[in-house]
């Protein structure tokens, strides 16, 4: 049987989330794995793909008819770029769904880690109630309020997180050489600064750029140490763009305040992850989560319908596709 469309993910993903995928289109639901794979793509005219798993060689698409890789998410490195440009397959992304769930992250995670609430739970749970407590008042611990904010990357999802933090007060930095609306930006009071003025002067820094060759390990060790002592690092975007072990180590000496991981290299991460090895204090100032700042009921709605109208636009209605990443 011929298939219009294969989808490496489950038809219940979509169905949990309310969208019903095209009727008027076949669709095969495949593991990214399946041996059937290969074959499947060489009849079908497009792919549906999430955001995030193993990568996709450019040979799996070698003498597909496909007319569209769509992804149900913003990040299109799984995919062999190079091969899939020769082979003249457009690609599309499902850029903005997550924009509010991402930086309802980030703001929680922030929270989270200048006002220690997390370690607070661990400790009270272990009879330190007044001990803890006593230790956080002398600490005069800030919230997020007037904080000053770093935003590494001003797209879709840098200007959602900005537009968040306008209700805090905070004095928002964004370093960016193409940011995707400079006036928007300017317009949430947000100013562009380098990436060294950026880590010096912010509170809080927090990562939304894609994993390219520019940004892979674009926050090292020498990075980490222009940062304030107290800071806080939010990553909600991909693993490879912080230094693992940098930042391991890092919080290890007491150099930085706290850190946020949401994103690994490799995912799931590994159990020589040196994030992983953390004890003590250098532990309980780290929040670790499993890719899913992005993740809500609302995003994945989003998320998917977005996908699902653009697939049915090139196939059915013979446009060409919206969202195109190259």
């Amino acid at each position: 049987m011929t298939f219009d469309v294969v989808c490496l993910r489950p038809e219940a993903d979509f169905l949990r989330a309310g969208i019903a995928p095209p009727q008027a289109l076949k669709i095969a639901y495949r593991a990214p794995d399946d041996a059937e794979l290969k074959p499947l793509l060489a009849a079908a005219r497009a792919l549906v793909m999430p955001a995030i798993g193993p990568k996709l060689p450019g040979s799996l698409m070698q003498g597909s008819a496909l007319k569209l890789i769509q992804v149900t998410g913003a990040g299109v490195d799984r995919l062999d770029e190079p091969a899939l440009k020769r082979l003249g397959i457009p690609v599309a992304n499902s850029p903005g769904g997550s924009n509010d769930a991402v930086a309802e992250y980030v703001l929680t995670a922030a929270s989270m880690l200048l006002r220690r609430f997390a370690w607070s739970g661990e400790e009270v749970r272990v009879g330190r109630y007044k001990e803890f407590r006593a230790a956080m008042l002398a600490a005069n611990l800030t919230g997020l309020h007037g904080m000053t904010v770093g935003i590494i990357g001003m797209g879709t999802i840098g200007l959602a997180v900005a537009k968040a933090l306008r209700a805090y007060d905070c004095e928002i930095l964004y370093s960016d050489p193409s940011p995707r609306d400079a006036n928007a930006a300017s317009h949430l009071g947000a100013k562009s600064v380098t990436l060294e003025e950026l880590l010096a002067r912010s509170d809080v820094v927090t990562i939304h750029v894609p994993l390219v060759p520019a940004t892979q390990g674009m926050i090292g060790a020498p990075q980490l140490a222009k940062m304030k002592k107290d800071a806080i690092l939010i990553n909600a975007a991909r693993g490879g763009i912080v230094a693992e072990a940098a930042l391991a180590e890092a919080l290890r000496s007491g150099r930085l305040g706290g850190a946020a991981v949401d994103v690994y290299s490799p995912e799931p991460p590994e159990a020589s992850n040196p994030l992983l090895s953390l004890e003590g204090e250098a532990a309980h100032r780290l929040l670790l989560t499993p890719h899913i700042a992005g993740v809500t009921l609302q995003a994945q709605a989003a998320l998917f319908r977005e996908a699902w109208k653009n697939v049915e636009r090139v196939l059915v209605q013979g446009l060409s596709p919206l969202n195109r990443v190259y």
